[in-house]
């Protein structure tokens, strides 16, 4: 095989499985609150339209 061959080969197998981890990151379920939780902001002093 051709050296060119093999590096493609293998930067073309680092970008399926960087696309694929970031799919099943991005679908895994999400366990407990993260940075970006809102659990303890109290909305009872939110008005609603009516």
């Amino acid at each position: 095989m051709d050296f060119q061959i093999i590096i493609i080969f293998i930067l073309f197998l680092g970008a399926v499985f960087y696309i694929s981890r970031s799919v099943f990151l991005s679908l895994k379920a999400k366990k407990g609150c993260g940075s970006s939780c809102k659990c303890g902001v109290d909305f009872s002093q939110i008005e609603t339209k009516k």
